[in-house]
């Protein structure tokens, strides 16, 4: 309701467009929900205080009926509390011959999980309802036999996995950010042989993949440039690729409707990079039915639509170029910029990054960045040939002037931009790797004239807010500003804000002496020195963060005031949750608030 993690759930009519009276109707918490069948939903919620871990999310899953309340809803499974969470799913099919299922995910850590999952038919009764005692749903479950850091998914007769360190089964070795297939019966017998669809190479990670009918893509990336790679079930697997991914450009599939006899081989898929609009596509990858005439044997694509340019990306350009990190390792980044960029070491430029949580930053199209710091201040005039003239600030017909920065995207380690292990190597007592890796960035642009220490500003949120506070205290003399939104920065107390506790994977554990020691080296609240060169720094949040937190920025920036320290900004919006923004209006002056306080800082403007 305020924008942060906890929301009400109730259930919806599409045809009526309308909450439905006496529906299902979950208070707000940091629920999960899944649909059995029309009366039935299984939901991880909170109802008191044992329903939840220690990071704050629902323990506990129950089954509900139609017209129940969530106290009387059976239990039907749960997770210590000292785990992460659990969560609920379901996999329902409108075709007859696929089983329906029920999925339920112990996390143990962040990166750690177990899957059971169950046939709806075995807890069904007679007149077609389901049962909800937990004895029946503890009978019934299967838990898969897979190391707890594989990933499972499901597709119709087949289970998926993904691990994220090399697992070696009975049979088969499957590498780290690899694919595999078994057969669910051999699963629900515990015998797993599985089958290698996909391995990844040093330039070469999956992100994600889409199933038709008869298809498989997998959508990668080969140094952080998408790549669509089509495997064909009824051949064998057959690899092929699908052509016409531009440079640049992230891409994303969804399958049309692959139980849909006309459209099973069908996908949607959407495109955006840094200077271009989402884009949307029709194709499809094979025949689906000959009585529909619109497939063909060979992959096909068709733009369908664009969204709106937002700002003016004339005499824009896109260039990738990879810096030396520390210990040798390439860090791709992405430089956004004028085509007639001067290599003068005088242009303001904003270097962005996240690099945890296997999270991948790639091309996207941002309107803030492009009217907030890269579009060039003319470009809110237009050429008026007819009348011989220039007129500006007609909202109707001109897009909106910028400011005429450089942006710059860096893909460092933490991230998933090379696969799993490009995350581990950054993880724990190797956090250092994701810092000097970004630092090497900053570097790489001042060697090449790019920008200078007093033109370059870096920004972050949350695990990136950490990551610029680490900039802040560690690399003051490689920045001119400093952006630090709904960060992490006392890293010693961490773990007892809000979900933070859930994060021990990733960090490590300060409340461990072994973990401390490296903990307390990236930990910007503990770096904080008594000197006067650091760069101007805001520190943004929201009070209603219920994620990180308010606290952390608080604290940074009081101790920085209180050491007398110069130009320590803060500011703190009552509403929007983790983004500090809950709505357009909201996002739009926090980051103008940002994005004006950093160019104030580089060009004194």
């Amino acid at each position: 309701p305020d924008g942060g993690d906890s929301h009400r759930v109730r259930e919806f009519d599409l045809d009526d467009r309308a909450f439905v009276a006496g529906g299902f109707d979950i208070p707000a918490a940091k629920t999960r929900l899944a649909w059995l069948d029309d009366d039935t939903v299984l939901v991880a919620t909170e109802t008191d205080a044992d329903s939840l871990t220690t990071s704050s999310y629902p323990r506990q899953a129950r089954a509900l009926r139609r017209g129940q309340s969530l106290d009387d809803a059976p239990i039907v499974a749960e997770v210590p509390r000292d785990h992460v969470a659990i969560f609920v799913g379901s996999d329902i099919r409108p075709d007859a011959e696929t089983t329906d299922r029920a999925v339920i995910v112990d996390a143990i850590d962040f990166f750690n999980s177990t899957m059971s999952f169950l046939d709806l038919d075995d807890i069904r009764a007679v007149d077609g309802s389901l049962f909800t005692e937990p004895t029946k749903w503890a009978d019934a479950l299967n838990q898969v036999d897979a190391p707890t850091d594989v990933e499972v998914g499901f597709e119709r007769d087949l289970v998926l996995f993904r691990p994220q360190s090399t697992w070696k089964s009975t049979t088969t070795e499957v590498a780290a950010g690899g694919l595999a297939i078994a057969d669910i019966d051999a699963v629900k017998e515990g015998e797993i042989t599985p089958r290698v669809i996909f391995t990844p190479d040093a330039h070469t990670s999956l992100q994600s993949f889409t199933f038709t009918r008869d298809y498989l893509v997998l959508e990668l990336l080969a140094d952080v440039q998408s790549k669509l790679t089509v495997l064909d079930l009824g051949n064998d697997f057959a690899e092929s690729t699908l052509p016409g991914v531009p440079a640049n450009h992230m891409v994303g599939l969804g399958a049309v409707d692959k139980f849909d006899s006309a459209t099973a081989n069908d996908f949607w898929m959407v495109s955006t990079g840094f200077l271009t609009p989402s884009t949307l596509s029709y194709g499809t990858l094979g025949p689906s039915d000959e009585a529909a005439g619109t497939n063909s044997d060979e992959p096909t694509t068709e733009v369908i639509k664009s969204a709106p340019a937002m700002f003016d990306a004339e005499g824009l350009s896109v260039e990738q170029h990879f810096a030396t990190s520390a210990d040798g390792t390439k860090i791709p980044y992405f430089q956004i910029g004028a085509d007639d960029l001067v290599l003068d070491g005088d242009n303001p430029t904003l270097l962005d990054g996240y690099g945890g949580f296997e999270v991948s930053r790639t091309p996207g199209y941002s309107p803030v960045v492009g009217i907030g710091w890269l579009s060039r201040s003319t470009a809110g005039q237009k050429s008026d040939e007819a009348a011989g003239a220039t007129t500006a600030g007609d909202s109707t017909n001109t897009l909106p002037a910028g400011r005429g920065g450089v942006y710059v995207l860096a893909n460092i380690r933490g991230g998933g931009e090379y696969g799993p292990e490009w995350h581990t190597s950054a993880m724990r007592e190797n956090r250092m790797r994701c810092y000097e890796d970004h630092s090497a960035v900053a570097r790489d642009l001042i060697a090449r004239g790019v920008t200078s220490p007093k033109t370059l500003a870096c920004a972050g949120g949350s695990n990136g807010g950490l990551l610029v506070g680490n900039m802040l205290t560690q690399y003051p003399e490689l920045f001119g500003a400093v952006s630090c939104g709904v960060p992490l920065l006392d890293m010693a107390r961490y773990t007892k804000l809000s979900a933070g506790y859930s994060w021990k994977a990733e960090y490590g554990d300060p409340d461990v002496a072994e973990d401390w020691a490296f903990i307390k080296e990236f930990s910007p609240y503990h770096l904080i020195e008594d000197r006067q060169d650091y760069p101007p720094v805001l520190f943004w949040t929201a009070t209603s963060d219920d994620r990180v937190g308010p606290v952390q920025a608080r604290k940074m920036a009081a101790r920085m005031q209180a050491q007398g320290i110069e130009n320590v900004w803060f500011f703190e919006d009552t509403e929007g949750g983790h983004s500090a923004a809950s709505d357009n209006e909201q996002t739009a002056f926090t980051r103008a608030l940002s994005y004006r306080f950093m160019w104030n800082a580089l060009t004194g403007e």
